[in-house]
This record gives structure tokens, C-alpha cells and sequence, in this order.
């Protein structure tokens, strides 16, 4: 298999699914707003949406028709999970896009949160929207030397309470040894 004029991050998924996924991806972020992701699935998606709402600020039925043959057009539902009567193409057309009429580019932004994924560690990051109520929000993240500073002041600590326990344990040693009588017999020793 040759790997001539090939572009794009595969994900360690075939086309099929890689495909899905990022339309999948896209869906929900028009849908919700945001979306919590690893670092290389939000590029990939990022820059489909962006595609996306470039076709959708121009509100044409050509457009309309393109934006539906790049992504599945699924029922947003609400809160209880009825179906409200709108798609995903409908909000992109009607709230989404006219929100950007007046920004020529860079409708999401990628924000890297703090936490890793439980299974592998994977690095998450938040794909957003940038819509005026979404600010972000928090501190950016704890380098490893910070984790170094704080994994030896714990060892500090430890070392500490030890040397206070021993300190401790040596004066009721002491006490225990004048409290036992001299006189007393001792075990015979051979």
C-alpha cells in the first residue's frame, strides 16, 4: 500500500469510520455548542465546521443542499429527550451562521482543559463555538515541573512525620526502660 498524495490525520480508524465520526463530531457541536475531545479529533472537526458555516452564511438553497450532503441532518432534542421539531441544518441556518455574518474566519476556538482521559491518558480539549457567552474560563494547565515541586514537597512531609513519630517513640522507650525494676530476674542466658 503506497502512501502517495494522502492528507489528513487517520485516527487509527478506516475511512468509514473516520468519516462518521467527524460528521457525528460536527453534529453535536452545532447541536450543543461545545464538544470535550481529544487534541487531533478537535482539528479534524474544526475545520468541517468551519467549512460548514462558511456554506451556511450564505443562506442559499445551494448551500443548504451542500451542507446537507457533507453531514447527516438529525432532530435536535431538549432536555428530556423529545424531539423539538428542528434539525441540525435548521439551527446552523437560522442561529448559528447569522451570528458570524460580520467574522470572515475562526468560528471555534480549542481550548486544552486540565484533565486527561481515564482508560489511556489522552490529553482532552473543549472545541467550542465562538459565540459571546461561551468565555473561557479557569487556569491554563499544571506543567510537569510543578508536579515534580509538589511530589517532593509531599516526600518532605512524609519524611517529617516520620522522624516526629521515631522522636516520639524514643522517650516512651526510655520511660518503659527506668519503669521495669533493676533488681527484677533476668531470663538466664546460656
Amino acid at each position: 500500500m503506497s502512501s502517495h498524495r494522502l492528507f489528513g490525520r487517520q485516527l487509527s480508524r478506516d475511512s468509514e469510520h473516520r468519516a462518521s465520526m467527524r460528521k457525528n463530531l460536527v453534529q453535536s457541536l452545532f447541536e450543543h455548542g461545545k464538544v470535550r475531545s481529544t487534541l487531533p479529533k478537535a482539528k479534524e472537526v474544526k475545520a468541517m465546521a468551519e467549512k460548514l458555516i462558511t456554506l451556511a452564511r450564505r443562506n442559499t438553497l445551494v448551500a443548504r443542499r451542500k451542507v446537507i450532503a457533507l453531514m447527516r441532518d438529525r432532530r435536535l432534542t431538549d432536555e428530556d429527550q423529545e424531539f423539538t421539531g428542528k434539525t441540525v441544518v435548521q439551527k446552523l441556518f437560522e442561529e448559528i451562521a447569522p451570528k458570524f455574518n460580520d467574522r470572515p474566519g475562526g468560528y471555534t476556538r480549542i481550548i486544552k482543559l486540565s484533565d486527561f482521559r481515564i482508560g489511556d491518558a489522552g490529553s482532552l480539549v473543549l472545541l467550542q463555538l465562538l459565540t459571546e457567552e461561551n468565555v473561557p474560563r479557569g487556569t491554563i494547565r499544571r506543567s510537569a515541573g510543578l508536579r515534580r515541586k509538589r511530589n517532593e514537597r509531599r516526600r518532605q512531609f512524609a519524611s517529617r512525620v516520620m522522624k516526629s513519630a521515631k522522636e516520639k517513640a524514643k522517650p516512651e522507650a526510655a520511660a518503659v526502660a527506668e519503669a521495669a525494676p533493676a533488681d527484677a530476674p533476668s531470663a538466664p542466658t546460656e
